[in-house]
């Protein structure tokens, strides 16, 4: 009896293996492009050696395998950062989107929405999503009118016989960066809620053969000091795939890391982990096999791994590049468009390390254009360069690299000088001789300057566009003095006296009118709910289109120092700054 047993056993496990079926699956993302879609720098005028023009090259290579079922799926901010997106943004509008053309073009099954993308308010982002041939995913963006998500909260694809589920969600941080008006009538959900809430019900009623998570969030929890704890964290993408069951693979975005790894979720599953770097530098992939048991009816088994793909190994797709040239063309003679000149050649670099003419340009027009008594403002790129001479609209994005919007708020005399005291506690070092840092970088356990794995090169404590400097009051800057006690302010520019009691107009971008860097919530201590009954004004369009204006009116620019500020002991600051200059720039 037994030995009939063990027989039939046999028998059925040989036909079992007879019916079994391998499938191998791909899954590829795109994240953070920031409108790279062609292989050319617009903003420095040469080429490059990353784009969607050859992304699709490598997409067809990978198609035109037919033994693997290709997914294409993007993971957000594709609509700001390049002039070509800027141009289909604001310039041209009465027309598909140049991005909504391209990704139809190449087939893309679905995407997640970015906080850049939100940045381009209503009428951009409402518009694309309407021209696009895919869905756009956002379940945790609630449309507060009906509490029913904005964007299509998931979506399922069938191709080839495998079924996949995507679910998007969005980083909920963007309250604390861009003014209302831009997300009106809308509210972002905790993400870790969300996708416990869906995942359950998506394999429930889709019964998908892979679940994928496509969130627009970054992997480090702990940015911006927050915690594993906190609600609505800015980067809860590795938090899902550890708490939440059901996730397959799922692919990040917004931190630009560029990730490949492992980990498991709360039954011992293993979760592939994935993302990109930006500017379509590189793809991440998914590569998945799936063995399908005929006999029980369903997927047995699944094998899988990661890859990053370098993108400067394809040349541009030829097809690709003879649709879309005349775009490129147009888009080419709109930043070649000369606005003005400048009498001398100015640098981001210098911004990082005291008064430069680059910031003081920047918070010369905010005061003209507002009239405000006092601005604020950071460099915004880390390494530009605008030269003298004829000043063109490409110029425009080393300038003034994001659309924010110009703000004009109130403040105290006492939170003006808190706002600069965070501001330098951030960014220089407490410098105790000429052998020390000025720039506060991030150590190790042991002191020594931690260094990033992906580019090698040293971490600031905090982002260099978060580094502000004020004009419209003189101060000094004491780097031997601990954080909170550096700031010594002498009076307005204009010779008034300054008051720490009196109240203040104040000209802010919007990302930090909003709490963004935390330089007027943890620095100035106004509270969060308080912020928008501090603004006075606001401009309707960004300060990038306000400051070409500005620049066009005055035909010529002469850059100059306001010379309003300094950083003492001058002795310090030379020896400090030229020995992290050569740690950064060498």
């Amino acid at each position: 009896m037994l030995k009939r047993f063990y027989l039939i056993v046999f028998l059925l496990l040989i036909i079992n293996i007879s019916f079994a079926q391998t499938v191998n699956v791909k899954i590829i993302e795109t994240s953070d492009v920031h409108g790279a879609i062609f292989p050319y720098d617009l903003v420095n005028d040469r080429p490059s050696n990353s784009s969607l023009a050859q992304a699709m090259t490598y997409l067809n290579e990978q198609r035109a395998d037919t033994n693997q079922i290709v997914f294409l799926l993007d993971d957000g901010d594709i609509l700001q950062g390049d002039p070509v997106v800027y141009y289909y943004n604001f310039e041209k509008s009465d027309t598909i989107h140049l991005y909504a053309d391209v990704m139809n073009y190449m087939k893309y099954d679905a995407a997640t929405i970015g906080n850049h993308d939100i940045e381009t308010g209503h009428n951009v982002y409402d518009k694309f999503n309407k021209e696009i041939n895919f869905p756009w995913l956002a379940a945790n963006a609630i449309r507060t009118s009906d509490g029913q998500p904005y964007f299509k909260p998931y979506t399922t694809i069938e191709k080839g016989g495998i079924k996949i589920a995507v679910l998007g969600l969005i980083t909920p941080a963007i309250p604390k960066w861009l003014p209302e008006k831009i997300w009106e009538g809308i509210h972002f959900d905790d993400m870790i809620e969300t996708a416990q809430k869906l995942a359950k019900k998506i394999r429930e009623t889709e019964q998908p053969d892979l679940l994928i998570g496509l969130f627009h969030a970054g992997v480090n929890y702990n940015y911006s000091d927050e915690a594993s704890t906190t609600y609505k964290n800015e980067n809860a993408s590795k938090l899902i795939a550890e708490k939440v069951v059901g996730f397959d693979v799922i692919f990040v975005g917004h931190d630009h890391e560029g990730w490949n790894f492992k980990t498991r979720n709360p039954n011992g599953k293993e979760v592939l982990v994935l993302g990109t770097q930006a500017g379509a530098r590189t793809l991440a992939v998914a590569n998945i096999k799936l063995t399908f048991d005929k006999f029980c009816g369903f997927f047995a088994s699944e094998q899988m791994s990661g890859e990053i793909v370098e993108v400067k190994n394809y040349k541009p797709d030829k097809e690709f590049m003879k649709r879309f040239s005349p775009a490129f063309d147009e888009v080419k003679k709109y930043v070649s468009r000369p606005i003005g000149k400048f009498t001398k050649t100015i640098s981001s670099r210098d911004a990082l390390f005291g008064p430069s003419e680059f910031v003081d340009l920047i918070n010369s027009v905010q005061l003209e254009l507002t009239n405000a008594d006092i601005s604020f403002t950071a460099p915004l790129s880390f390494n530009a360069t605008i030269k003298e001479g004829d000043l063109f609209v490409k110029d425009m994005f080393n300038l003034y690299r994001y659309e924010n919007l110009l703000y004009t708020i109130k403040m105290s005399g006492q939170e003006i000088k808190d706002y600069l005291e965070f501001s330098y506690g951030n960014w220089f070092n407490q410098m105790k001789d000429e052998n020390d840092h000025l720039l506060r970088f991030r150590l190790d356990d042991n002191g020594n300057i931690v260094y990033s794995q992906r580019s090698n090169s040293p971490e600031l404590y905090e982002r260099f566009y978060n580094f502000d400097a004020a004009a419209g009051i003189d101060y000094v800057v004491d780097v031997t003095k601990p954080i909170g006690k550096r700031i010594n302010i002498i009076k307005l520019s204009d010779d008034r006296e300054f008051d720490l009691n009196a109240i203040y107009k104040v000209a802010v971008n919007s990302y930090r009118g909003n709490g963004g860097g935390d330089h007027l919530t943890k620095g100035a201590k106004i509270p969060k709910d308080e912020l928008s009954k501090r603004l006075i004004s606001s401009t309707d369009k960004d300060l990038r289109y306000y400051m070409m204006k500005w620049i066009e009116e005055k035909i010529s620019v002469e850059p100059k120092l306001l010379r309003n500020w300094k950083v003492v002991p001058e002795n310090y600051w030379q020896a400090g700054k030229q020995k992290d200059y050569q740690l950064l720039f060498k």
